[in-house]
């Protein structure tokens, strides 16, 4: 009998984890504590022999049994294999999302590989309650999984920023603590966009940042929200911060020669930069003529010229960018 182990050895760089175990010595500290007699709790530390690690872990459960109720605490309370199963105590969180450190004991399979499922100087519990297969437990939690899913389809979730709860559709509806802007995701830093001041850098003290806004749930978005982003990066926060972009002399000239048209600038920009890159100018000039020539006959007569110029530049845009895909196709398939 012994006290509670040491922290886990590590492999080393670039050494598979199972294979490390293989080629050392294995310990585990097998605990019974299911009990109020604290008298009855019992500690035992086991070098596993190299045919035990690639063995079941029930294995483990029986040698435990065998010293349990040869010593002590055994005449206080004889212990029977079959109504007992081993645990281990993992993080209470499923998805991987926030569980304030909560953890929780969970079976492992009777036919489990304890070499595959128990890392070396684990803490395993013995339990009160019949053991269980790897396909019985795996059958358990599909069929939780899909209880849950299920629960789900009955349920809102909480539309606003930072608040995921959820409740029954119509109500009642729960209070609320929420952020007024989305997340913002820049490099390693993780903040809220209405509360900038307040950082974090691991994704648990990201959910554990205060929110700012209090009020009730609800799953019908404002208009305003609806048009939001649901996250932001670096270059949305740069364009809020330097407000509208400013146009150059040149395209200002351009688009006031062209009656106040914004595709007038960009279509001179693109011919002079496609001139660059070996397409005549009478070239452009004669596909731009071509297709302002259909905007006018599909608009008909009246049509402002700056409404025009506007139309030829998404157009073409539509066009180069048709190209450019073909050609990105054109490169896979010949891959």
């Amino acid at each position: 009998v012994v006290a509670s182990g040491s922290a886990s050895a590590s492999p080393p760089q670039g050494t598979s984890s199972h294979y490390y175990c293989f080629a050392t010595k294995m310990k585990v500290f097998l605990r019974y504590e299911d009990n109020e007699d604290e008298s009855t709790h019992k500690t035992l530390k086991i070098t596993l022999p190299k045919s035990w690690k690639s063995g079941p872990t029930s294995r483990l459960l029986e040698q435990f049994v065998e010293s349990y109720n040869g010593g002590k605490e055994g005449k206080l309370n004889t212990l029977e294999v079959d109504s007992l199963h081993l645990s281990v105590r993992r993080s209470a969180s499923n998805d991987g999302g926030d569980d304030d450190g909560a953890t929780e004991l969970k079976d492992l399979p009777c036919d489990g590989v304890v070499v595959e499922i128990i890392p070396d100087r684990e803490d395993v519990y013995i339990c009160h309650g019949p053991s269980r297969t790897l396909e019985e437990i795996d059958a358990e939690r599909r069929a939780k999984v899909d209880e849950e899913k299920e629960a789900v389809k009955h349920l809102s979730k909480c539309v606003h920023f930072g608040c995921n709860k959820r409740f029954p559709k119509g109500g009642p509806y729960p209070e609320c603590k929420y952020h007024s802007g989305p997340p913002v995701f820049h490099e390693t830093a993780k903040f809220w966009s209405c509360c900038p001041n307040k950082k974090a850098y691991d994704w648990e003290e990201f959910q554990s940042l205060p929110a700012c806004q209090s009020g009730t749930c609800t799953d019908v978005r404002d208009d305003e929200a609806g048009s939001q982003k649901q996250f932001l990066g670096g270059c949305d926060m740069r364009e809020k911060m330097s407000g509208p972009k400013l146009r150059s002399i040149d395209d200002f000239n351009a688009s006031a020669a062209a009656g106040g048209s914004e595709g007038a600038p960009v279509l001179e920009r693109l011919r002079n930069v496609l001139g660059e890159l070996g397409v005549e100018n009478e070239l452009f000039d004669q596909v731009v003529e071509g297709i302002k020539k259909d905007a006018t006959q599909k608009s008909g007569p009246g049509v402002d010229d700056a409404d025009v110029t506007d139309e030829v530049a998404k157009v073409l845009g539509g066009k180069l960018k048709s190209s450019m895909k073909a050609i990105a196709v054109e490169q896979l398939r010949i891959k």
